[in-house]
């Protein structure tokens, strides 16, 4: 006879028994069945996993092509505004530099002691008066508006109005220091872009030291990088000479991160308010399109210092100076002049008759084309204003040529959306020109559209 706890053992080993055999004829019968639903269901997680950061990615494209959306409508409104300003702004300057120019005639005419010094007043005003101009262009070229013009220029003027301007908006709580180690220096390049480098740079100097004051430092200075060169590797420059403008502040510096992407669209350190993200972008597309390279080194509370390489010019531009521009082209035949702009029409008159030209002025675009259908052959040239009320300068010019097709044209702009210079040329405009406009490029034009040469 067994004794409680050996029946109590024995039933244990039963039970135990029994379930281990059930355990192992479920395990038998549903365990693949059940693998395949767990590997299905970590595939399902899996895609979910992916399929949330996959969206997750999505939103945060989302939120950045919102921002670049927001500051292209921010840059597209800027270039609106910019285009409206510099048509009438460039139509001021244009009576500025017109009757500048009369009066420094008249004054010449009779140069006595005191009436040289009013020339050389009046000489003032014309260089004001072309700053201005050039900031103008400079406006138009920012806001995408007007292509840049490569020429060979002489970096070091370029760079030295380039601190006067920068001068006028820094604070004298910041010391500027300029070291030009050349006095000379020709680039094949736009004059327009190499100021908005200087300004991008210097501002943003600036900006690094607005709270506590500090240096900036431009300097000039020529190289040569040879072939054998780590530079041409590196900053994948040809070789050749190379004139570097550096541009250092004494501000609070940038980490590393902040270095990385320094040159990226829309990336800024400052408030929304104080920066677009775009400067620095701008000035690396522009100093790349040039053959050029800029670096950048800088660390946290040591400053920064930018360096831009600009392929140097063997070759010497054309000397511009008073005495060739003193050479005018005139003439004896008949222009007809339009022009909405009253002051305008009157110096553009004035300057044209002085010359020697027959000059008949018009307010009105419909009055002009009245003339030519009175008499097509009454004159040998048009010279027209794009934008006026009712019929614009490309309309005019369209149904002159209706009624003589070989008259010859040059299209005056302070500046219009509709017309550029590729345009002017399909509709028949032999020489297209930007106001405001010298008493020498005048000249020069009409010459130049008259017998193809602009020399006297």
């Amino acid at each position: 006879m067994q004794k409680p706890s050996d029946e109590e053992s024995a039933r244990a080993q039963l039970r135990e028994s029994i379930i281990g055999l059930g355990e192992r004829s479920i395990r038998k019968s549903y365990y693949p069945e059940l693998q395949q639903r767990i590997s299905e269901l970590e595939q399902a997680n899996a895609e979910l996993l992916f399929e949330i950061a996959e969206r997750k990615r999505a939103e945060q494209v989302r939120d950045r092509l919102e921002i670049q959306l927001r500051q292209s409508q921010k840059m597209e409104a800027i270039g609106a505004l910019a285009g409206g300003i510099a048509h009438d702004f460039n139509n001021i300057l244009s009576a500025i530099i017109g009757y500048a120019e009369l009066a420094q005639i008249s004054v010449n005419t009779d140069c006595s002691e005191e009436r040289c010094r009013v020339s050389k007043d009046l000489q003032g005003v014309l260089q004001a008066a072309t700053r201005a101009k050039n900031l103008v262009k400079q406006i138009l070229t920012f806001s995408r508006q007007q292509t840049g013009e490569r020429k060979l220029i002489e970096i070091v003027s370029i760079a030295r109005d380039g601190l006067k301007m920068l001068r006028s908006i820094i604070p004298q709580t910041i010391e500027m220091r300029e070291n030009f180690e050349i006095e000379e220096a020709m680039v094949m390049a736009d004059p327009t872009q190499m100021h908005q480098i200087i300004m991008n740079l210097g501002t943003n100097a600036y900006h690094a030291m607005r709270e506590t004051g500090g240096l900036l430092v431009v300097e000039l200075v020529q190289t040569f990088l040879s072939k054998n060169d780590p530079k041409i590797q590196s900053l994948h420059l040809a070789p050749g000479p190379y004139v570097i403008l550096r541009i250092s502040d004494s501000g609070m510096g940038m980490e590393r991160a902040v270095l990385e992407r320094i040159f990226d669209p829309y990336f800024t350190t400052k408030d929304k308010d104080s920066g677009t993200g775009m400067g620095l972008a701008m000035v690396h597309g522009i100093v790349k399109n040039h053959g050029g390279y800029v670096s950048v080194y800088s660390e946290p509370g040591q400053g920064s210092t930018f360096q831009v390489y600009l392929p140097l010019s063997v070759r010497k531009g054309p000397e511009e100076n008073a005495e060739k521009e003193s050479e005018v082209c005139g003439g004896t035949e008949r222009l007809l002049l339009v022009d909405d702009e009253k002051a305008v029409l009157e110096i553009e008159q004035r300057i044209l008759q002085g010359l020697g030209y027959q000059v008949t002025a018009m307010l009105k675009p419909q009055d002009a084309l009245a003339l030519v259908e009175k008499d097509p052959e009454a004159f040998d040239l048009l010279i027209t204003d794009m934008t006026m009320p009712g019929m614009n300068g490309a309309q005019l010019i369209q149904a002159i040529r209706k009624i003589r097709v070989d008259m010859p044209v040059i299209l005056c702009t302070g500046f219009s959306e509709l017309m550029n210079e590729a345009k002017a040329s399909a509709i028949g405009v032999r020489q297209y020109i930007l106001k405001p406009v010298t008493r020498f490029e005048i000249a020069m034009a009409v010459r130049r559209t008259l017998d193809g040469q602009g020399e006297c």
